[in-house]
């Protein structure tokens, strides 16, 4: 399975990124392969509208399963995950990516 974070760097020490649509970076965690790879998503912060729709392209892109964040996607983007059956955890905003990652294991994060 692959979970992708909406992150502010690339490292598991990282801070997340409470948004969605204009995240600088995803990090994706491939817990089959035990592998980290990241997206930077830093051009979506000049995108004047449908950041989130276009980072949702990019979730799809990176065939991620689990979406951590803060906040969750705006309307639009959420629409477009749920009907893609992605599964999305909120409630990550304050905290690292490994704290991230352990709170989603742990059950701690909210379903969006």
């Amino acid at each position: 399975m692959k979970i992708a974070f909406t992150t502010k760097g690339t490292e598991w020490d990282s801070l997340m990124d409470a948004r969605f649509g204009r995240t600088e970076y995803f990090m994706v965690y491939d817990d089959e392969k035990e592998e980290i790879s990241h997206f930077d998503n830093q051009s979506a912060a000049d995108t004047a509208h449908g950041a989130g729709p276009q980072t949702a392209k990019i979730l799809f892109d990176l065939n991620a399963n689990v979406l951590v964040t803060g906040n969750g996607p705006g309307g639009n983007a959420a629409t477009v995950l749920q009907k893609a059956n992605l599964k999305i955890y909120v409630g990550a905003g304050e905290m690292t990516v490994k704290e991230a990652y352990d709170a989603y294991l742990n059950g701690k994060l909210a379903e969006f």
